[in-house]
């Protein structure tokens, strides 16, 4: 098939930092063109992928100091998609809204990845203006509220097997936090819960503009506490490490999370997790295998000590039978494929109501 992975542009794919979106989409664009698919990302310009970039700005739009105003840059992407839209079988969004009024006529040829959450009173209108969009949730949980909307499929979020290896004997006497600090994400609960548990707890966080005074104002007082390290924002390669050596990561959102990627990144390591029960939890995590999931801060401090004498060979198992890339990939590819009425190859042109099109493939042989 040929592909266009359509990607946001506030940071490059892969991110260097932190991205979970971003992050998400290389993923998931590398293992398609290992499949042998024709695969083209529009991007920030700085991106690193092996399929073929369309650069759509100069660089991540949240590292470029020269950068008022983001939305032009998006508008500039789409119409460079629209252009070339006839190149390709499939056009896979995960730019949440924005295209829909410059490509609901081809509906039948998008796809649309939701990321972020979806109680917003404000997106099931929009999406009762475009029904005809086909949509795709990263847990069952996330469609909840806009449910009658047109959703296709769940693909759950995965990550190359090889990314980050199983640390089976930890060498850290600490348990992780890793995210951002804002208030949904809870970094006060896990402070007090490992406080109270007396492990010592390492938290790596972004602190967005958005958050500064929350972060000044709530949390930073608390790194006064005995035991409570703030790191910051860490890399791609600092992460193995980090999530690796802790006895346990620690997940107290209290928010719907749409997916929560830091969970199957804990699993990779073969780190267990101890979360509460909000958004997309109970569909992640194993409960008493890669995990435990809790519904009170009490809960959380008498569970610890078990979470973090979980097998961390089944939480890794875990992942790889879960939530591994190729698995992911796997879920889109039979998602094009169900939209487009065949499974399809990359072949020669053909034809549709008898007008020939540029677009390439044919009927698979099983």
């Amino acid at each position: 098939m040929k592909i266009a992975q359509i990607s946001p542009l506030i940071e490059s794919v892969p991110p260097r930092l932190y991205g979970g979106t971003e992050r998400i989409v290389s993923y998931l664009t590398e293992e398609l063109v290992r499949m042998g698919h024709e695969v083209t990302l529009f991007a920030s310009g700085d991106s690193a992928t092996s399929a073929e970039l369309v650069g759509c700005a100069p660089m991540a739009l949240r590292l470029d100091p020269h950068v008022k105003e983001q939305v032009p840059f998006y508008m500039v992407m789409l119409d460079r998609v629209r252009q070339l839209a006839d190149e390709f079988d499939i056009l896979h969004f995960h730019t949440e809204f924005f295209h829909y009024p410059l490509f609901h006529h081809m509906a039948d040829r998008t796809l649309t990845t939701l990321h972020g959450r979806q109680d917003i009173a404000e997106l099931k209108s929009l999406y009762a203006v475009f029904p005809e969009m086909p949509l795709v949730s990263i847990s069952d949980a996330q469609r909840r509220p806009v449910s009658s909307s047109h959703f296709v499929g769940t693909v759950h979020h995965g990550l190359p097997r090889g990314l980050l290896k199983p640390t089976l004997n930890p060498t850290g006497d600490y348990v992780a936090f890793l995210g951002r600090i804002s208030p949904e994400k809870r970094v006060d609960r896990a402070i007090r819960i490992a406080s109270a548990a007396g492990i010592p707890l390492k938290i790596a966080a972004k602190v967005d503009s958005a958050d500064r005074e929350y972060f000044e104002r709530d949390i930073k007082p608390m790194f006064d506490l005995p035991g409570v390290e703030f790191i910051g924002e860490i890399n791609e390669r600092q992460k193995a490490s980090f999530l690796g050596n802790a006895r346990a990561l620690l997940f107290p959102i209290d928010w719907p999370e749409p997916f929560g990627l830091v969970m199957i990144e804990s699993m990779a390591c073969g780190t267990p997790i101890l979360a509460f029960r909000n958004g997309s939890v109970p569909e992640v995590i194993d409960d008493g295998m890669s995990g435990y999931i809790v519904d009170t801060e009490e809960e959380a401090i008498d569970v610890l000590k078990q979470t973090v004498m979980l097998d961390r060979r089944n939480v890794r198992r875990r992942f790889e039978e879960r939530f591994s890339a190729s698995r992911m990939a796997a879920g889109y590819v039979a998602l094009y494929e169900k939209m487009l009425g065949q499974h399809v190859v990359p072949s020669r042109d053909y034809a549709v109501n008898g007008i020939a099109s540029s677009r390439r493939y044919t009927q698979r042989m099983n």
